[in-house]
């Protein structure tokens, strides 16, 4: 998000001169973002030498797997401030965009006041977690026996430049109206931190309360940063929100489970709704949810579940594939590979939206993301597409289809993230989505071919190439078939786990650029750089939803619904519609991941509890997933479709992904009835 300036300042005192805190926070921030590319490349390099190593040298090493999680670490916390920065972080801007602009602006400002308080209490809860394993000596199980303060330092110093990102953000978008106040914020916080240093790492309670000194230093500071910062105004806002959240926790405590999964629900949606970014309003929740729903506080979780929940070798993937569609796509061999295709389908009807969705399963099969399959053949496909007089709602809808199967070809992102969260094995989902994403593939082509030939002017005829021809052009897929075949190869022949396979497709897209004379050094940093603000915006994400799972799993929510759905004797069909419906519902409104990662506590022991395979339920998951990818208002490759052609309403995209909507919950019907499309080749494999 671009920070918008707002200013009730008088004319003489609008102009204040950039304190050095902002200055401070905006070298920081560059800082960070640098040593977070430096260390995502060095964790591509150790795991590339990893394979190097095992296959050439005939000399595995002990350490590499241990390295490469903490280096995660490293680029995940210490890039949320270039995140920020870089607007990574989203949020819902559903009811942002029914507003005026005066009042949008105003909620802009409140919602990064509240993610900031968030962000502080992260901070110096990781801080007191480092110092206490620094304190106690503690260390890994791994060979290396590290000390794991090492590896925990770069959380609290990520929190810390991510609060000064948002301060710096805040600033910018409201200057205060004087150098008087400009100065009391900054030496209230420059106290907050004295006094906190101070206190030590053990809280420091209140005697007769539940509460504890820091706390309360905090919210004091944070209050008089609003007030000094933004005003009055500004600071009742934030305050209303943020004592109505507590006092809602504070009064249904002993409460039936279900009314407190209520307020939990309406909490989320009323920050997500008041345009609080997606990770920092699951965030708060948790937060609240740990200080006021717990017999204790247990704000200790924060900085626990940061660690734990990013801390997984497997997720090490999930930059690897970022990476890798950011490389082919400046490589420009996605462009002669479209026009490969196109070659192929010549006179078919609709040849051109059968090429789109060839194109997108193939490059599925390198990227794992949807929002890049999105991006790369918005920039390649439509604009064809459109010059050769196809319907603008038939380009974009078949486009946006073909996106969604990013998610579903392996690799895909949001694999690796269930599959971290809840234990199932990566390599199976990989290969259960592969007959399922082929499927849909057709089935969009199915439905691009009804679309062509039934509605007139839809599709014009197509070019006559001849066999010469269309042989010659498969030089241009040979590349992605190159790439395609030592990932996904060697992930299913045993040879790499899926993220040694995600950084020999690193490796290879970057030989690629080098081989299209796209390369440079500044490529790959920009590229790293940017891999980096994607990264730290899916595990802030992550981080945010394990402190939230944690107090749905204290207050057994999750274990309570299972029990209702099984006293209440609903078959199991009725239960997967009842979630369908859920996660359509929600995909309306809240970005795929954050869906996806926000509900797994509840819905994953619910489907377990009826005897439904975690490969299975992993499947279905995504291809839900894939139905909030398209559907308005909040589909993300909706907006990214909308963003690579200016002239194109968003209607007419919208409009034009309806259609392949139906194909998918259709499929979705069919994957019940048929849980073996699913399952035939993963246990074929086993």
């Amino acid at each position: 998000m671009t920070a918008t300036m707002v200013s009730d300042a008088p004319p003489e005192t609008a102009a204040l001169e950039t304190p050095g805190l902002i200055r401070l926070s905006d070298g920081a921030t560059s800082l960070s973002g640098m040593v977070s590319a430096l260390a995502l490349l060095a964790m591509i390099g150790v795991i590339c030498y990893e394979v190097f190593a095992r296959y050439l040298l005939n000399s595995p090493t002990s350490w590499v797997a241990e390295v490469a999680a903490y280096l995660l670490v490293a680029i995940a916390f210490l890039g949320l401030a270039a995140a920020q920065r870089a607007g990574a972080h989203i949020q819902v801007e559903l009811v942002l965009g029914m507003l005026p602009e005066r009042i949008v602006a105003e909620l802009q400002v409140v919602a990064n006041w509240i993610g900031f308080l968030f962000v502080v209490f992260c901070a110096w809860q990781a801080a007191a977690f480092t110092a206490g394993e620094y304190i106690a000596d503690s260390r890994s199980w791994g060979l290396l026996a590290t000390p794991q303060w090492l590896p925990q330092v770069p959380i609290a110093v990520g929190f810390v430049l991510f609060a000064l990102a948002l301060l710096s953000d805040g600033y910018r978008m409201r200057q205060p109206s004087g150098p008087g106040r400009l100065w009391i914020a900054q030496v209230a916080l420059v106290a907050l931190v004295v006094v906190l240093f101070l206190l030590g790492r053990l809280p420091v309670p209140i005697a007769g309360s539940r509460h504890d000194v820091g706390t309360v230093a905090i919210c004091l500071a944070f209050a008089v940063m609003v007030w000094a910062w933004s005003g009055p105004r500004t600071l009742l806002a934030v305050l209303a929100l943020l004592v109505a959240l507590g006092g809602a926790f504070w009064l249904v405590r002993g409460s039936p489970l279900w009314v407190i999964g209520l307020v939990l629900a309406v909490a989320i949606l009323v920050f997500l709704l008041a345009g609080v970014r997606i990770a920092l309003a699951l965030g708060v929740v948790a937060m609240f949810g740990l200080y006021f729903l717990l017999p204790k506080p247990q704000l200790a979780s924060l900085a626990e579940r940061a660690w734990s929940s990013v801390n997984v070798f497997t997720l090490t993937a999930v930059p690897m594939f970022v990476m890798m569609s950011s490389l082919l796509l400046r490589s420009g061999v996605t462009t002669r590979m479209f026009d490969s295709l196109v070659k192929w389908f010549g006179r078919t009807p609709g040849g051109l939206a059968h090429a789109s969705v060839g194109a997108s399963a193939i490059f599925a099969a390198v990227s794992g993301s949807s929002i890049a399959t999105a991006a790369t053949l918005g920039m390649v496909a439509c604009p064809e597409m459109t010059r050769r007089g196809y319907s603008a709602r038939l380009t974009y809808g078949v486009t946006a289809a073909g996106a969604t199967l990013g998610i579903m070809i392996p690799p895909s992102i949001a694999m690796i993230i269930y599959g971290s969260t809840v234990g199932a094995p990566v390599d199976l989902l990989f290969i259960a989505g592969i007959v399922p994403g082929l499927l849909l593939a057709a089935a969009f082509m199915a439905g691009a071919l009804v679309w062509s030939l039934g509605v007139p002017g839809a599709a014009p005829k197509g070019s006559h190439y001849s066999l010469l021809e269309k042989l010659a052009s498969l030089v241009n897929v040979l590349p992605f078939a190159t790439v395609i075949v030592a990932v996904l190869g060697s992930l299913y022949a045993g040879i790499a786990t899926p993220t040694e396979a995600g950084a020999m497709g690193v490796a290879m897209a970057a030989i690629l650029c080098v081989v299209s004379r796209s390369f440079s050094l500044r490529m790959l940093y920009e590229v790293a750089v940017e891999t980096v603000a994607v990264t730290a915006f899916i595990l802030l994400i992550v981080t945010c939803a394990a402190a939230l799972s944690w107090v749905f799993d204290y207050l057994r929510l999750p274990r309570a619904l299972a029990e209702t759905v099984r006293d209440a004797a609903l078959a199991p069909w009725m239960v997967i519609a009842l979630v369908s419906l859920i996660y359509i519902v929600l995909g309306m409104f809240v970005e795929s991941i954050s869906m996806m990662l926000m509900t797994l506590p509840v819905t994953f022991p619910l489907v377990m509890a009826l005897g439904f395979d975690p490969i299975w339920f992993g499947i279905f998951l995504v291809i839900m997933v894939e139905v909030g990818l398209i559907t308005p208002p909040v589909g993300m490759v909706l907006f990214v479709l909308k963003g690579t052609s200016e002239d194109v309403p968003l209607k007419d995209i919208a409009t034009g992904a309806l259609p392949f909507v139906g194909i998918i919950l259709g499929f979705i019907v069919a994957m019940y009835l048929f849980p073996e499309l699913i399952a035939w080749l993963p246990d074929k494999m086993r």
